[in-house]
């Protein structure tokens, strides 16, 4: 372990929605020891999207840290389908789909994770060696009134749903692999607050310190009110192309942009609140959404991919295709500010004159890669391209050389 108490509890603690409970964590903290790490993920999509980078960022700063971390795939859990959230019972995966999409996760987790520090377990290892006796013991352990207490299977008993009897198995499954590990702490979503409590019952009763479960929340898609799914459309997928991955960054608003930077960067809280007050003091956030853009899409793709995100963003929007005869125009910056808004929009053409511009700006109708601009300090900075648009028919791809 590294660093004082206090400030490791702090990086702990960013972006957490609730910690289960915060004492014992600063008690195993305080014995000094490598703590273990678990955070579980289910293989029933091939890719993950940054809504699961969530719980992979918050590893990372555990494995910064110098904790043990316990990557644990379900491919036994995923054979039954996690009901969490579910107003019916899901497909169950074949186990070829399954070992699939798992040799995703492990070549997309080490974008982010250190290789060598990380242990991938898989929760087959211990549950198919428990067998049908084994089960029907952990079975034993709860009953199906506390199960109904959840509040999914709930809502599905009084609607009469059917709850299919394997889906009482799933929580109970996910609370063995904590005592199968040993954990000292588990991750995961506030959407599986029943399932992670659940290890911390079992734990106590095979006679283990129960673990600490840590919530964290669930990260808004692109649309800013619903949670991050690829069933939804909302999602940026972790294997997404530079430019698709900086473009769809580009597109979220402003307010969530600062949920972006808590839950998905790695800048320190010193360095946001920075951001933060240059945007109080005038700067546009559209220049601050780019440093995360550009963040993001190194972690994935690396530094090299950032000049060919903003070329490649510049050719579209994220929601369709400019149009395919878009004049394309060179400026030259006479600072290294870059080019004010209203010189680029009236030497592109996308204006007739820079009152025009001017006018237009108040109104909201001049966009830089889809985003609106009012601000007219605003400028293009160089070594980027972007796509300018005013009104709704006029175009100009614009290339800002120092």
């Amino acid at each position: 372990m590294t660093g004082s108490i206090d400030d490791a509890l702090a990086l702990i603690k960013r972006g957490v929605e609730e910690i289960l409970v915060e004492e014992e964590l600063v008690e195993r903290l305080q014995e000094g020891r490598p703590l273990r790490i678990k955070a579980g993920f289910d293989p029933t999509a091939p890719d993950l999207h940054l809504g699961h980078t969530v719980l992979i960022n918050k590893l990372k700063q555990f494995q910064d840290l110098g904790h043990e971390i316990l990557f644990l795939i379900g491919d036994f859990t995923g054979l039954i389908g996690d009901p969490t959230g579910k107003n019916q019972t899901r497909n169950p995966l074949t186990p070829e789909q399954v070992l699939e999409n798992a040799k995703t996760y492990e070549e997309q987790i080490f974008k982010i994770l250190d290789r060598d520090k990380t242990q991938i377990v898989f929760n087959s290892t211990w549950l198919e060696k428990l067998g049908a006796a084994g089960m029907i013991q952990l079975a034993a352990k709860h009953t199906v009134a506390r199960m109904l207490e959840r509040d999914d299977f709930s809502k599905r008993f009084k609607s009469e749903q059917p709850i299919a009897i394997h889906e009482f198995l799933y929580p109970l499954i996910q609370g063995y692999d904590s005592v199968a590990l040993k954990a000292d702490v588990e991750l995961g979503g506030t959407d599986q607050k029943f399932n992670l409590l659940m290890g911390r019952e079992l734990q106590k009763a095979d006679g283990q310190k129960p673990q600490t479960v840590i919530m964290m929340p669930l990260l808004e898609g692109l649309d800013g009110v619903q949670k991050m799914s690829k069933s939804l459309g909302n999602y940026i997928g972790v294997s997404d192309s530079p430019s698709e991955m900086y473009g769809k960054l580009m597109q979220i608003s402003d307010e969530l942009m600062w949920r972006y930077f808590e839950l998905l960067s790695f800048r320190t809280n010193e360095e946001i609140n920075g951001f933060k007050q240059e945007v109080a003091g005038g700067v546009n956030p559209r220049e601050v959404k780019v440093r995360l853009a550009e963040e993001i899409v190194a972690r994935f793709h690396g530094n090299e991919a950032i000049k060919d995100a903003h070329k490649g963003a510049g050719n579209k929007f994220a929601w369709g295709e400019t149009p395919d005869d878009m004049i394309k125009v060179q400026l030259v910056a006479e600072s290294e500010e870059g080019v004010p808004i209203i010189t680029a929009a009236r030497e592109s053409g996308i204006v007739a004159s820079a009152s025009a511009a001017k006018g237009m700006l108040k109104q909201g109708a001049i966009r830089i890669d889809g985003e609106a601009i009012k601000d007219p300090s605003f400028k293009l900075k160089p070594g980027a391209t972007y796509v300018c648009q005013a009104g709704k028919k006029k175009f100009a791809q614009v290339t800002v050389v120092s």
